[in-house]
């Protein structure tokens, strides 16, 4: 059995364990490896090998800093499809989806790579008499990352490099139900030229969790994931002092109006709806089409689902894999149960798809619901799953107060061919990132990304100039220099003026 450990001061774990679990490939449905579980202790050790890195790593400069991050964007891009392989492995994936998030993250790796454009303070001379003011950023210490299963290789990479190129130490804990990712990606930072110790994986459950969230000398913590979590992470973390940026859980809607181009609407639904099997925040869960458009909508939804192609994602042509874990696959489908009991239309059963792949492994294929209900758990709740709903609503004001009303507000699309609808919908919407005919709007690595309500908590969104600002802090220095006239030594300036 493959066994996946800790990455400690630059190499492999190799202590005892005391706990593991399982890491299973989703096409499958077969156990593929055994990822070891920190201990308390273990924890420890990598803020240990992280507290003794960063004494030095914080003094090193720019340059030195940008040349490692250089080295590692090309590692990366280089060995992008190693990477996708793993992820497509352990979290199910098609390949296509795998490959598009690690170019996400050569976007987030290549914005710290400009780190010396980034980290300039300000300056303000003689702001009173022979006296300067001036800033500069400084970084916070060791911070942690918790990162979710969704996005194994991007979600790190949201945080690692910017941390890392402000100046810090990081302590990486990646969903323990695909770890291999963050194990990869450590070794290219370390043959980058990283120097041991500035970026640690540990792997594990709560136990990590907490102990990062409670230990001393971790100053920051960066998490994404479910918005329950993502409240005890914030509430847990600041307790103890910490800096903390807690990307919590999404109900992403997609407005549909009148005028909207329903063809690209509809392919827009389907991608994001059931891309990625639907496990991702900023996927498309509910439609929301606006009188009259609703029959016509569905109609074209429902064609675009019948030719989705699911299976293994290793196999060509595959468009969706499975989910993640069996575990989570049963929840979903008791959504599905549950839209069904409720008195949503089941325009399309999931449970029913056509599978390329091994019986066993965690299917469910792409759903349809219709005339949903905003009291339905399949409208209220994040199901993280291809379970896409549709709601009808008569008016542009009706779907801009339902989308106000959700307690998400993470993203949401309108699919308008009108300017004017589209400005004011921008102005108007309570969320945190909006597209205009453009399903997922998750910003391009110098923006940030985040979203609003129980989407965030926290002040500072991911990444970009939110990701610099959160990884460092601000010190100001007031100056005042005695000048020649006033004992220095006489430089050749003119006395008093």
């Amino acid at each position: 059995m493959n066994r996946i450990t800790h990455w400690i001061g630059g190499k492999p774990w190799d202590g005892v364990v005391s706990r593991s679990g399982d890491v299973y490939d989703p096409a499958t449905g077969q156990v593929a490896s055994q990822v070891d579980f920190a201990s308390a202790a273990d924890v420890d050790a990598a803020v240990d090998a992280a507290s003794g890195a960063f004494a030095s790593w914080r003094n090193a400069s720019l340059a030195q800093r940008s040349t490692v991050m250089f080295a590692f964007r090309e590692l990366l891009n280089a060995r992008k499809g190693e990477l996708a392989e793993i992820v497509t492995a352990e979290h199910g994936k098609v390949l296509s989806d795998a490959a598009g998030e690690i170019q996400r993250a050569l976007e987030s790796v290549e914005y710290a790579c400009g780190i010396p454009a980034l980290l300039k303070g300000g300056f303000s001379e003689n702001a009173s008499t022979r006296v300067d003011v001036y800033s500069i950023q400084q970084p916070l210490g060791v911070v942690g990352v918790i990162s979710p299963f969704n996005f194994p290789a991007m979600v790190p990479l949201w945080f690692v490099p910017t941390a890392i190129a402000c100046g810090n130490a990081v302590v990486l804990k990646p969903s323990e139900k695909d770890p291999s990712a963050s194990n990869f990606i450590a070794s290219l930072f370390a043959e980058a030229g990283l120097p041991d110790g500035v970026l640690n994986v540990v792997h594990g459950d709560k136990v990590a969790v907490d102990r990062l969230l409670e230990h001393p000398r971790v100053k920051g913590i960066s998490f994404v994931g479910s918005t329950p979590i993502a409240r005890y992470v914030y509430e847990t973390g600041t307790s103890h002092g910490k800096r903390v940026q807690a990307l919590g859980g999404a109900k992403n809607h997609m407005v549909v109006l009148p005028d909207a181009d329903l063809d690209l609407a509809a392919d827009a639904a389907v991608s994001a709806g059931f891309g990625s099997a639907g496990e991702r925040c900023m996927a498309i869960s509910v439609v929301v089409a606006v009188d009259p458009v609703g029959d016509q909508l569905v109609s074209k939804i429902t064609e675009r689902i019948a030719k989705l192609h699911v299976g293994d994602g290793r196999r060509p042509g595959c468009e969706m894999g499975p989910l993640v874990t069996g575990v989570h696959r049963d929840k979903v489908v008791s959504y599905v149960d549950a839209g069904v009991s409720s008195g949503a239309s089941l325009v399309v059963d999931g449970r029913s798809h056509a599978i390329d792949g091994a019986a066993e492994g965690f299917w469910l294929g792409p759903t349809l619901f219709d005339h949903v209900g905003t009291d339905m758990s399949i409208y209220t709740d994040e199901i993280f799953g291809p379970v896409l709903s549709v709601v009808r609503v008569p008016s542009y004001d009706d779907a801009v107060e339902m989308v106000n009303d959700n307690r998400y507000g993470n993203g949401t699309a309108i699919f308008t061919n009108d300017g004017g609808a589209a400005r004011q919908f921008q102005n108007e919407i309570e969320v945190g990132m909006v597209g205009v005919n453009v399903p997922i709007p998750v910003p391009v690595a110098y923006y940030s990304f985040g979203g609003w309500k129980d989407s965030l908590f926290g002040d500072s969104h991911a990444y970009g100039p939110h990701g610099v600002h959160f990884f460092t802090r601000s010190k100001v220095i007031t100056s005042r220099w005695l000048d020649p006239s006033h004992g220095g030594v006489n430089l050749g300036f003119p006395q008093n003026t």
